[in-house]
């Protein structure tokens, strides 16, 4: 991939996530905070984007989201071969200890 296609992939992917996002938050507002791992602050912020506005944002060099598992620990046990049973809830236990994302 040259940087141009790179580029257009993370464009497309940022659109995704932010339309994803607010269908989320449309929903079911307190889910998508949890599953997202949003402020109140900044979900309300993606939750009012207008169309223009969502297209704007996505439109940024840089992913808009966050890789929510920052350990390896945490990766390794979720992938494990074993307990495919458990790996949702181990998944969400993990998710709910980290704090929501804040302005800064």
């Amino acid at each position: 991939m040259d940087d141009r296609e790179v580029l257009e992939s993370i464009r497309e992917f940022n659109l995704s996530y932010l339309m994803l996002a607010q269908q989320m938050l449309n929903e079911d507002y307190a889910e998508g905070l949890f599953k997202l791992g949003l402020s109140a602050q900044m979900a309300d912020l993606v939750h009012t984007l207008t169309p223009a506005q969502t297209i704007k944002f996505a439109q940024s060099r840089d992913l808009v989201c966050d890789f929510r598992f920052d350990d390896a620990a945490s990766i390794a046990a979720l992938t494990a071969e074993k307990g495919h049973d458990l790996a949702a809830t181990h998944a969400a236990i993990l998710l709910a200890a980290q704090p929501a994302k804040q302005f800064s």
